[in-house]
């Protein structure tokens, strides 16, 4: 697969922020512990290493979790020895998390988890006495359907409605069996098509809930390659995050924190992520999943009838722990605490938000992971590519928005030159010396003289907006196909790997999809790859 790449800042799809970081801008370096180069791993290794957080017993705990929710799943051997190595305390954790979206949801979620087992395999050989193993963290206690119910296909929409309510890891399948009608029809016929329509139907409409779902299709997808699935949902990890649950609930830590960080950025103009509440945990129960406030020194969860006491809510919590669950704010520290992890891997938002919350990680006394900005990528086919190359379209261009990629096509194919530029810097020399004159006689005429100037480079900028849309007409042709060449790219004017489900590009390349995608794809590599498959 030939792979060449594009720095971040130059496709004008990330924010300064991420760019800053990648670039390693001073003024963030309070923000993170380590920057994610290879050298920095040994001194992240030795930091948790000597961590009390992680201790064999909890080790004992995160295992046997695990092995009882891969009791009915097919587990390759590479997944079983991650997961029983796990119990070593040489074994750490490379981890990225994902929302629980409709047959995996955009592309990235495949470069997410590409980037996090490609990253420990590197681990491996460079620190070859240890054991590293990918993680990935399923967010089965969020709450936000409508970002997930869906998954783009063919500039189609394909979309769960569900009434359901609560943690969307609970909610139960039933309906998928229509959105599998619509699946088949669409996949069409032919191996790869089977084999889509073999996944959804299993993970669908073979189990009871999307938790369970979306562990099968991520399994599928990835089990050969060792990853390990958490589901954080569960009682036994809930009861060993319990001191910094009792914490947040009663010292407010978070808000404290955080938000002091959060002036910080503001200082330094840098766009904010999120914003941290006086308490950070919600409260889920059968299709319930409500914020935890404090009122008229009460305990409550909001928007029902719930309330306790400082001492009846630590009893409750200490009785059922399962049902306290973290937000945003909170979530990447529980991770944190149940896992012998060195780094995350995100997207750029995730970057974003991780970087707001080191000051609460030590006030915990919890290690702050390094964070890696995951694997981006524009996936070409081979026809694709030709084409664009008979059309002398640059892969930069592709990246440019579609009226600025096509002013820059039609002056590149126009057989006369439409940049006015030169005569607009001819107009101003000119102008310059009927400013010296006006100053020589009387400076009541420079405001006369300044209208002047801008009434005629008006005129010439007219000029050239009139030329250019007559050459759009004339060319229409040859920037119809570069424009359609560039939305089948980027689709809806976004990249590819924000809107398109990894099922169209398996429909044609099958399982060599993600095997290509794995040889090409580097951690490490902080640039936006553009592949030829």
């Amino acid at each position: 697969m030939p792979t060449d790449c594009i720095p971040f800042r130059e496709t004008n799809y990330f924010s300064e922020f991420i760019c800053d970081y990648l670039d390693q801008k001073p003024k963030l370096k309070p923000l993170y512990n380590r920057f994610p180069s290879l050298e920095n791993f040994k001194a992240q290794i030795d930091e948790k290493y000597h961590s009390e957080l992680v201790s064999e017993s909890q080790r004992m705990v995160l295992v046997n979790v695990i092995k009882q929710q891969y009791s009915k799943l097919k587990t390759s051997e590479l997944t079983l020895e991650h997961i029983e190595s796990l119990e070593k305390e040489k074994t750490f954790t490379i981890t990225t998390g994902h929302q629980l979206n409709l047959f995996t949801g955009p592309l990235y979620f495949l470069y997410k988890i590409i980037s996090t087992i490609n990253l420990t395999k590197q681990l491996k050989e460079a620190y070859p006495k240890y054991n590293f193993v990918p993680i990935y963290w399923m967010a089965s206690e969020d709450h936000d359907f409508e970002e997930i119910n869906y998954f783009n296909f063919r500039g189609k929409k394909i979309q769960w409605n569900s009434n359901q309510t609560g943690a969307v890891g609970h909610f139960n399948t039933k309906g998928l069996d229509k959105v599998f009608k619509i699946v088949s029809a669409e996949f069409g016929a032919g191996k790869n098509a089977e084999q889509l329509k073999k996944w959804f139907k299993e993970a669908y409409l073979n189990h009871d809930n999307l938790a369970d779902a979306t562990r099968y299709i991520a399994n599928a997808l990835f089990g050969d390659h060792g990853l390990v699935i958490l589901d954080s949902d569960h009682k036994d990890l809930k009861r060993l995050f319990i001191p910094n649950i009792e914490k947040e609930l009663i010292e407010q830590t978070a808000f404290k924190h955080v938000s002091e960080t959060n002036k910080t950025l503001e200082d330094l103009e840098l766009k904010i992520q999120v914003n941290p509440r006086e308490i950070n945990f919600f409260y889920i129960d059968k299709d319930l999943r409500e914020r935890i406030v404090y009122e008229d020194d009460k305990f409550k969860v909001n928007n029902t009838n719930i309330s306790w006491s400082k001492s009846e809510l630590l009893k409750h919590l200490n009785e059922v722990p399962e049902r306290f669950s973290p937000n945003v704010i909170m979530r990447p520290l529980y991770q944190e605490v149940i896992l012998p992890n060195l780094c995350y891997i995100g997207g750029g938002g995730e970057m974003i938000y991780w970087l707001q919350l080191k000051s609460n990680f030590e006030a915990h006394n919890v290690t702050f992971p390094m964070l890696l900005l995951r694997n981006s990528a524009l996936v070409k086919t081979v026809k694709q590519s030709q084409k664009l190359k008979n059309l002398n379209v640059l892969d930069q261009d592709l990246f440019l928005d579609r009226s600025s990629f096509i002013n820059k096509k039609v002056r590149a194919i126009s057989n006369i030159d439409i940049d006015f530029s030169k005569q607009i810097q001819h107009l101003e020399r000119q102008f310059k010396g009927l400013y010296i004159l006006a100053e020589q006689t009387d400076k009541s005429f420079i405001g006369a003289v300044k209208a002047q100037e801008i009434k005629q480079s008006k005129g010439i900028k007219h000029l050239e907006k009139r030329l250019l849309k007559a050459q759009k007409k004339k060319l229409e042709d040859q920037i119809s196909r570069c424009t359609e060449l560039q939305e089948q790219l980027f689709p809806r004017q976004s990249l590819q790997e924000r809107n398109t489900n990894f099922s169209e590009l398996y429909l044609e390349f099958g399982d060599d999809l993600i095997a290509q995608l794995m040889k090409a794809l580097e951690p490490l590599n902080s640039e936006f790859s553009i592949l030829i498959l």
